[in-house]
């Protein structure tokens, strides 16, 4: 399953783990707060839809980071936004742990936000262009996959300490572990080259034209994503993005609440279905991985997004022993791994060099700032239900969201990164044998 990582070269061997250390470090930053709430709940007496807004404010500055930082790499440098994203994030997360009301702690985590959504755009890119278009996909769905390592380590981390430390002293500590991702930098600066057009590994790039007057970024890299030949490209990747990300924030935010408060778990036993449901997105990921280069992006997003609205009505709005929700908490996390490890590639073939890492932090992120709306709405609807109907029907509009916009979408498995500098310069060239769909 592995055998690819063998044929890669040293360069994107480097890059690949410098991405996968990221984004597991980025997941065990961002998963604590979802561990935490219950803890913050208690000791600041906020309400439901108070620790919703945190994560719902922390996805919009995300969604900002993202995009600015998508920018700022098309300006600076992949591997320079990287580092900068890193720090930010990890600063901020460390600050947390000195939050003396909810109002500072709704700040700081706003900032953490904004450096976390910056660190992904950056890394998609740097991966979509330094890995070759043959096993693109696979080391895109596999790095993606770290963030189930991360996500493990928040969670053993927060068995850890709420076993040993009282609640109010436990959520702090975890966040003051979050300075940890900082160290990554160190490794990247030394590791891992800036990619250029003229260094992408696609198969075709030798025999890619350079567009004649394209040599130079855009020169509002912001707006050139909303140019003609793209717009409608921008348009439905962010609709993706708000599917996707409204899916998986509402229901990976309240479920450890969920199964604590309503199904009354105790921290071990919380900690217990959450690794079953982490362990199935690790697998998910792999799976995945290997079906974007085989059967295609569109087709691999869509399957997984069906059976994602199909297992979190069974998980959450039928009527489940504990044993069976163990159970199920499998294909849960296994289907719900598809769709992120799915975007990176896919939302990196749509645009052209110039104006990729602006392109990619926008759909990624816009679907951020919108889908920040479903923790909120699902705090808003446990007023009235129950929390498991509150994540049940938010998650399931949110990836049936996903299906819709993906019909929408072309295929691009097989398209190479060096083929065109600008937006409506050239036309896309394609590895041989993989046509683009319908």
């Amino acid at each position: 399953m592995f055998s690819w990582f063998s044929k890669v070269s040293p360069t994107e061997r480097r890059t690949f783990w410098a991405c996968f250390g990221g984004w597991a470090l980025d997941a065990l930053d961002m998963q604590i707060f979802s561990l935490v709430i219950p803890a913050i709940i208690a000791e600041w007496a906020i309400s439901k839809t108070e620790a919703g807004l945190v994560a719902s404010v922390t996805l919009i500055a995300s969604a900002l980071g993202g995009w600015f930082a998508g920018a700022l790499a098309d300006r600076i440098g992949r591997v320079r936004t990287l580092q900068v994203t890193i720090v930010f994030f990890s600063v901020c997360t460390f600050a947390c742990a000195f939050a003396q009301d909810y109002t500072q702690f709704l700040v700081l985590k706003t900032l953490q936000g904004f450096g976390f959504g910056g660190e992904w755009a950056a890394g998609a890119v740097l991966m979509a262009e330094t890995i070759r278009s043959s096993h693109r996909g696979k080391a895109m769905g596999t790095v993606q996959s770290a963030w189930s390592v991360g996500w493990g380590a928040a969670v053993l981390l927060y068995a850890a300490m709420f076993s040993l430390l009282p609640g109010a002293t436990a959520w702090r500590v975890m966040f003051a572990i979050g300075l940890l991702p900082a160290l990554l930098i160190f490794y990247v600066r030394r590791a891992v080259p800036e990619p250029t057009p003229g260094s992408m590994n696609d198969a075709l790039d030798a025999q890619a034209p350079t567009p004649s007057g394209s040599q130079h970024a855009p020169s509002l890299p912001l707006l050139g994503i909303f140019a003609p030949s793209v717009l409608r490209m921008t348009l439905v990747g962010a609709l993706l993005g708000v599917g996707a990300h409204g899916g998986y924030y509402a229901l990976m935010t309240w479920l450890p609440t969920y199964l604590k408060t309503e199904r009354h778990l105790s921290v071990l036993g919380t900690g217990g279905y959450l690794a079953v449901i982490i362990v199935a997105f690790f697998c998910g990921c792999i799976v995945c991985s290997h079906l974007l280069d085989r059967i295609g992006r569109r087709s691999t997003i869509l399957t997984f997004s069906l059976l994602c609205v199909a297992t979190v009505i069974v998980y959450l709005l039928m009527p489940l022993s504990n044993t069976a929700m163990l159970i199920l908490g499998f294909p849960l996390g296994f289907f719900a791994a598809g769709i992120p490890a799915s975007m990176g590639a896919l939302f990196s073939e749509l645009y052209p060099h110039g104006i990729r890492g602006t392109g990619v932090g926008f759909c990624y992120n816009f679907g951020r700032v919108v889908s920040a709306v479903f923790p909120l709405m699902v705090g808003h609807l446990a007023k009235t239900h129950s929390l498991g109907f509150a994540i049940g029907v938010d998650a399931a509009i949110a990836y049936a969201i996903v299906a819709l916009a993906v019909l929408m979408l072309p295929e691009t498995r097989g398209r190479t990164l060096a083929d065109a500098r600008l937006a409506g310069t050239a036309r896309p060239q394609w590895s041989a044998g993989s046509p683009p769909a319908a």
